[in-house]
C-alpha cells in the first residue's frame, strides 16, 4: 500500500497547484466583491465621508483588475477545455476481431482485482502501455457491460503479437494492466487530466506561433491580437508546468511501483524470460525498418507483413547470434498472433501505420496512390532489390555519361589502351565503369551522383504524416553514394549475365544471391576500385563468377 499512498500524495500536491492557480485567477474577484459589498453597507467609503473618493478609486481599480483576470482565466481555461493531448496513432483492435485476446486481457484484470482495460489498440513498436481513451470511439471490453469513463486503452507493440508467444504475453502486460487501478482512482485521474491539458496547451501555443510565422503579410491585425494572447497563455502554462512537473514524474513512477507490486503474483517467473525477449523484439524490428523496410518506402513500395517479416529476422538472428542461440525452439508454441482472428489484416494495417510514422508517409499515399503500391515478401526481391539496383544502376551510367572525357566543365581524363573508344565506353556497361574508376574518376563520379541522384537517400515524396518520428538516414558523402551506385551496378551485371539472383537478407536487406548462397564478399573490392582506383580485386570477382564486363546490363 505504500505505492498507493505515494501516488496520491503526489497526486495531491498536483492538484494543490491547480487549486492555487484557480485561486490566484479568483483572488481579484474577491477583492472587488468585498469593496462593492462595503459601498452598498456603507462600511467602507460611505457617501459623504471623508475617506469616500479613496474607497471609490480603490473600487475602480478592483473592479478593472477582476474583469481582466477574469477574462484571462476564461480565455486559459477555454484552451485548456479545448486543447486535446497527441494520441499515440494506433490500430484500434475490436473485440470481434480478437475474443481470445480480449479474453486474455480480461482474466489478467480479474486476477489482479483491477478495472479492465475499454479496449485494445496495437501501435508499430516495441512497447506496450495504457491510454486515455477516444471520446469519438470508446470501444468495449466487457461484454453487455458500458466500460468505466476513465478506463483507459491497452496500446499493445505488434511485434510482441507475432514474436512472443501467449504466456510470454500474458506474463509481459501484466504490469501494464495493473495500472488501469491507478486510472480509476479519481483523485490521480484528475491530476493526469490537468497536467495532460497543460502540455496540450503548451502545444496549441507552439502550433499559433508557427501558424503566425507562416502567414501572409496581409493580415497584420489578427496577428498583432493573437501574439499577446499566445504570450499570455505560454507564460501561464510554463509557469504551472514548472510548479507541478516534479511531483507528475514522482507520481507515475509510484503508480508504476504500485502496478508492479499489483503483478508480482502473475507469472513472475515467465515475466522474466518475456523481457528477456522484448530485447530480442527491439533489435530485430529494427533491423527490419531500417534495412529492409526503408529502402522499400524510399522507392514507393509499402511491405504489407512487417510483423510476419520480423518473425524471420529474429529467426535468423537467432541463427547467427550466439546469445540469441536456442530462442527460435519456442517457436513450436503458440504465438499471441493466434488470439487475432485475421493475423494477415491486422498486420497489413499496423504495417501502413509504420510506414506513416517512420516514414512520413499519409494515408492516402500508403493506401495505393500517388505513385505508392504494396510488395508482398515474395515480390520484395524483384520488385524492391531488383528496382533499387537498377535504378541505381541508370544514375551511375548517367554520371558517367555527364563526366565523358572532354565534355562541357570536364578537363580530359587519361585515355586506357591505344585505341579509341570500344562498344564498352559508351554503352551501360561494367567495363566502362571500371575503366573510368581506374582512370581516375571517383571523384568526378560522386559530384555527378550527388544525393539526389540516390534514389535510396530520397525523401518521402509525399507530406509527412503529422507526429511522425522519421528514422534517422546517416550522412552519407559522395564516396559512400559512389560506392553504392558501383556495388548496385555490379548486382546488375552479375543477375543479367552470370545466373545472380536478387534476394533479401532479413536482418541486411538486399541481398546478391549466386547459385543460392548470399556473396558479400565483392564488397572490399568495390571500395579498393572507388577508393583507390586498383579494380584488379573486383574483376578477379567478376571473373570467378562468371560476370561479362562487356555486356550492357539492363537499367532502370
Amino acid at each position: 500500500m505504500a505505492g498507493v499512498d505515494a501516488a496520491r500524495a503526489r497526486a495531491h500536491a498536483v492538484l494543490r497547484v491547480r487549486g492555487l492557480a484557480v485561486a490566484a485567477a479568483a483572488l481579484p474577484t474577491a477583492v472587488a466583491v468585498v469593496l462593492l459589498a462595503g459601498r452598498l453597507t456603507g462600511r467602507l467609503g460611505a457617501p459623504g465621508s471623508a475617506d469616500a473618493a479613496a474607497w471609490d478609486t480603490a473600487r475602480w481599480i478592483a473592479c478593472g483588475l477582476a474583469a481582466l483576470s477574469l477574462l484571462v482565466a476564461g480565455a486559459v481555461a477555454g484552451v485548456f477545455a479545448r486543447a486535446r493531448p497527441l494520441r499515440t496513432p494506433a490500430v484500434t483492435v475490436r473485440e470481434q476481431e480478437a475474443p481470445e485476446l480480449y479474453r486474455l486481457v480480461r482474466d489478467l484484470a480479474a486476477r489482479m482485482e483491477v478495472p479492465a482495460p475499454s479496449a485494445i489498440a496495437l501501435t508499430p513498436d516495441c512497447d506496450s502501455w495504457l491510454e486515455d481513451p477516444d471520446p469519438a470511439e470508446p470501444g468495449r471490453l466487457l461484454p453487455g457491460r458500458r466500460p468505466e469513463p476513465s478506463a483507459p486503452v491497452l496500446v499493445i507493440g505488434s511485434p510482441f503479437l507475432w514474436w512472443m508467444r501467449v504466456p510470454e504475453l500474458r506474463a509481459l502486460l501484466a504490469p501494464v494492466v495493473a495500472g488501469t487501478a491507478a486510472s480509476a482512482d479519481p483523485e490521480i485521474a484528475a491530476a493526469r487530466r490537468f497536467v495532460r491539458g497543460l502540455d496540450a496547451a503548451g502545444a496549441a501555443v507552439r502550433r499559433g506561433r508557427a501558424a503566425d510565422r507562416g502567414r501572409s503579410p496581409a493580415a497584420p491585425a489578427r496577428r498583432l491580437l493573437r501574439r499577446p494572447a499566445l504570450a499570455v497563455l505560454d507564460r501561464v502554462t510554463r509557469a504551472l508546468l514548472g510548479a507541478c512537473r516534479g511531483h507528475a514524474a514522482e507520481l507515475e513512477r509510484a503508480v508504476a511501483a504500485w502496478a508492479s507490486e499489483q503483478a508480482q503474483a502473475v507469472d513472475y517467473g515467465l515475466r522474466i524470460a518475456a523481457q528477456e525477449q522484448v530485447g530480442l523484439a527491439y533489435a530485430g524490428w529494427d533491423r527490419l525498418l531500417t534495412r529492409v523496410a526503408l529502402p522499400a518506402w524510399r522507392i514507393r513500395s509499402l511491405p504489407a507483413h512487417l510483423n510476419a517479416g520480423v518473425v524471420a529476422a529474429l529467426t535468423e538472428l537467432s541463427r547467427r547470434d550466439r546469445l540469441a542461440e536456442g530462442f527460435e525452439q519456442r517457436l513450436g508454441d503458440r504465438p499471441a498472433c493466434d488470439l487475432l482472428e485475421e493475423p494477415g489484416a491486422v498486420d497489413e494495417a499496423t504495417s501502413l501505420l509504420a510506414a506513416r510514422l517512420f516514414h512520413g508517409v499519409l494515408g492516402d499515399a500508403a493506401a495505393g496512390g500517388r505513385g505508392w503500391s504494396r510488395v508482398g515478401w515474395e515480390e520484395y526481391p524483384g520488385g524492391v532489390v531488383d528496382r533499387i539496383w537498377r535504378t541505381q544502376a541508370a544514375a551511375l551510367h548517367d554520371a558517367v555519361d555527364r563526366t565523358e572525357p572532354g565534355g562541357p566543365g570536364n578537363g580530359p581524363l587519361p585515355r586506357l589502351g591505344p585505341g579509341g573508344p570500344t562498344a564498352a565506353d559508351t554503352g551501360p556497361t561494367l567495363a566502362r565503369v571500371l575503366e573510368r574508376l581506374r582512370a581516375g574518376g571517383s571523384d568526378r563520379l560522386a559530384a555527378a551522383l550527388g544525393a539526389p541522384a540516390d534514389p535510396a537517400c530520397a525523401p518521402p515524396g509525399d507530406p509527412a504524416e503529422p507526429g511522425a518520428v522519421l528514422l534517422p538516414v546517416p550522412p552519407r558523402t559522395g564516396r559512400d553514394l559512389l560506392v553504392d551506385h558501383v556495388t548496385a551496378m555490379v548486382c546488375c551485371a552479375a543477375v543479367d549475365t552470370a545466373g545472380a539472383v536478387p534476394g533479401l537478407d532479413w536482418l541486411d536487406g538486399p541481398a546478391l544471391l549466386v547459385g543460392g548462397a548470399r556473396r558479400v564478399d565483392f564488397a572490399a573490392p568495390v571500395a579498393r576500385a572507388v577508393e583507390q582506383g586498383d579494380d584488379g580485386p573486383l574483376r578477379d570477382w567478376l571473373e570467378d563468377v562468371g560476370v561479362r564486363l562487356e555486356k550492357p546490363v539492363r537499367l532502370a
